[in-house]
């Protein structure tokens, strides 16, 4: 609840508020705000843990400019105008740049060589400088924008920024080595693919055979895992248990939002719309539109929005790759949150999805450090393709995600609705820049470094893939990056094998190796209807046909079974009207193994390359929800 809403309740919330704050009364001195406006600001942050200043400058009742003459006035300083800051020179040896924007603070010199510290937030600022050298930590402080602040900074160390947000994972924990000796990798592939060749034309029986037993075994794999995640969704509790009283009262996190954007014009106004409707307390709302600084048509068209306090824009500098997750790492210093969640430009989450996830957050164990939210499509009645999409992410953020995580596997991420601690995000490096699923990549070494990911029960939606090439294009990256992140933690099986411990090695191994085998493998698999429908079958001179007519008919079972979780997982009153599409997903399955050969081929010559997702294809459709032409990430 806010300032406007308690001023509803007249004057007996006055009686709760206790004393106004010194800054409140600098306001009120000067005529800014209300005595009344100023007591209500207490009440506020009994409940939220954030500064004053932030619930005056979220509510609209004061500028930053009156805040920063309200504080130089109390502390008797000066304030500096972007001019000014631009003119200082800068103390910034010895210091990590992304420290100085994290913390919004710069280290100057004033007009006779003396260091003084500028910073928008005197207050806090006052609990970080214990940490700073002692010349630092007692020089006289000085006041100005943090927007100012942070701009400063970043045209010093433009250069280092750029460079930390490729590398901020461990080159250990990071594909990008993939890119090092190209030639000689596309070389090794090639020669490896020819002897494949050589093999299969000399023994084609043998290899095939080879192959038929992988695809069988694999798809067994698959099976039983989906039946014991169906089985684990469907007998557990549906939702977390509630929150204990004490934490009912406990006060609310701030919590940052990143939306990485590109190329995105129309989408602006629909955005800034759905977000406003989140019942989050606006003064713990920090949302960032991260754009990229080659973008400037939508540089452009977002200076000419009026922008609430609580969201702001910051560029990230070109540079390569040009990633959504290199920009989240760029973005995530400028976040000021404890808890960072994120956002894609076309989502509509629901309206308290965010309290949810700090209440969950306040309550859960330590070693909870990721909530993963249920993902949607609000266009399924479009076409066909999009009802198949719909039920494939029905069952996998409604029944298989819930079910892996009670039986304590770890969980690979989707992109977008995921919030996170923000010092295990920052401790583990954040994303990959060079991972094209740096979602999937992050969800498993969270998991080595002894974290767990939970799902908590909030829907965010978005636009299903409607149309045949953006569909196979988006999910042939996903593919890619299923293949990059397996070999990137495959590196060192042994050690994996300790940080996950056996039993998620296993599941590890099983959703990976499972996933990939059988969209590559999959013609190996479709050869078995030939057994069902009497026709001959490249095995017949190996196999038996009884033992082939029981293969294949384990191959209709496992078909039976997986319409019978989709049925389950699209029951619910909103898409009950999917079940009698369920079967044909038969038939969409198979799109994947176009994708699959796609994402092979990118894996070899082009591993950082981004296939742009197309979006805005569903504003055709009576009903559906805006998406203005909004695309991925390039």
């Amino acid at each position: 609840m806010g300032i406007s809403e308690l001023r509803q309740l007249g004057p007996q919330a006055l009686k709760y508020a206790g004393e106004t704050s010194t800054l409140g009364d600098e306001l009120v001195k000067t005529g800014t705000i209300s005595k009344s406006d100023a007591l209500l600001a207490q009440l506020v942050k009994r409940r939220c843990d954030t500064s004053i200043e932030r619930i005056f400058s979220a509510e609209g009742l004061a500028s930053e400019r009156q805040l920063l003459d309200a504080h130089a006035n109390r502390l008797s300083t000066l304030t500096l105008s972007a001019d000014d800051l631009q003119a200082s020179q800068l103390l910034a040896d010895g210091f990590d740049p992304r420290d100085m924007i994290k913390h919004g603070f710069a280290p100057l010199a004033d007009a006779r060589g003396r260091p003084v510290v500028a910073t928008a937030h005197p207050d806090q600022f006052r609990e970080y400088a214990s940490d700073l050298p002692m010349h630092i930590a007692g020089a006289p402080r000085v006041l100005a924008g943090r927007q100012d602040i942070q701009n400063r900074i970043v045209d010093d160390f433009h250069t280092d920024l750029s460079f930390y947000a490729e590398t901020r994972v461990q080159e250990a924990e990071s594909c990008r080595r993939w890119g090092h000796r190209a030639h000689r990798r596309v070389a090794a592939i090639l020669t490896c693919l020819l002897l494949l060749a050589v093999v299969i034309l000399a023994f084609p029986t043998v290899v095939f055979s080879i192959f038929a037993i992988w695809a069988a075994f694999t798809l067994v794999v698959t099976a039983g895992m989906k039946m014991a995640a169906f089985v684990s969704a469907i007998t557990a509790e549906p939702d977390a248990p509630p929150a204990p009283e004490s934490m009912q009262h406990k006060p609310l996190p701030k919590v940052s939002i990143l939306v990485p954007l590109f190329r995105e014009t129309e989408v602006l106004h629909a955005l800034v719309a759905r977000l406003s409707t989140l019942t989050y307390p606006k003064c713990l709302l920090d949302v960032i539109l991260v754009l990229e600084e080659e973008d400037k048509l939508t540089q452009a068209t977002l200076a000419e929005i009026d922008l609430p306090p609580w969201i702001r824009a910051v560029i990230c500098p070109d540079g390569q790759p040009r990633t959504k997750p290199r920009a989240m790492n760029y973005a995530l210093d400028f976040c000021e949150g404890d808890i960072v969640g994120i956002f894609d430009a076309e989502d509509a989450p629901d309206p308290d999805q965010i309290t949810k996830v700090a209440r969950r957050f306040q309550h859960a164990p330590e070693d909870v450090a990721c909530l993963q939210g249920i993902l949607d499509y609000y266009n399924p009645s479009q076409n066909w393709l999009a009802r198949c999409f719909t039920i494939e992410y029905a069952t996998w953020f409604r029944v298989m995600l819930p079910g892996m995580a009670r039986l304590g596997f770890a969980i690979p991420l989707g992109g977008t609705t995921l919030y996170f601690k923000r010092n295990v995000l920052e401790a583990l490096g954040g994303w990959d820049a060079h991972n094209v699923t740096e979602d999937a990549d992050l969800g498993f070494r969270l998991a080595r470094h002894g974290y767990r990911t939970e799902m908590v029960h909030t829907t965010t939606e978005e636009e299903a893939n409607c149309r045949f090439w953006p569909w196979v294009k988006q999910r042939s990256r996903w593919l890619k990056g299923y293949m990059t992140t397996y070999l990137v933690h495959m590196r060192n099986p042994v050690q994996l094998f300790h940080q996950l411990g056996a039993w998620k090695f296993f599941g590890f191994q099983a959703h990976f190796l499972t996933a990939l085998s059988q969209f590559i493998l999959a013609p190996v698999l479709w050869s078995f209807w030939l057994v069902l429908f009497g026709l001959p079958h490249p095995l017949d001179p190996l196999v038996s046909r009884s033992a082939l007519a029981v293969i294949g008919s384990l191959f209709l079972l496992i078909e039976v079974l997986n319409i019978a979780i989709h049925t389950t997982a699209v029951s619910g009153a909103k898409h009950r009207f999917l079940m009698l599409w369920s079967p044909t997903m038969h038939f969409y399955s198979p799109l994947g193994a176009i994708a699959a050969y796609k994402a092979l081929y990118e894996l070899v010559f082009k591993p950082f390359y981004w296939d742009k997702t197309t979006h805005g294809l569903s504003l055709a459709v009576v009903g559906a929800k805006p998406s203005d032409g909004a695309v991925d990430f390039p």
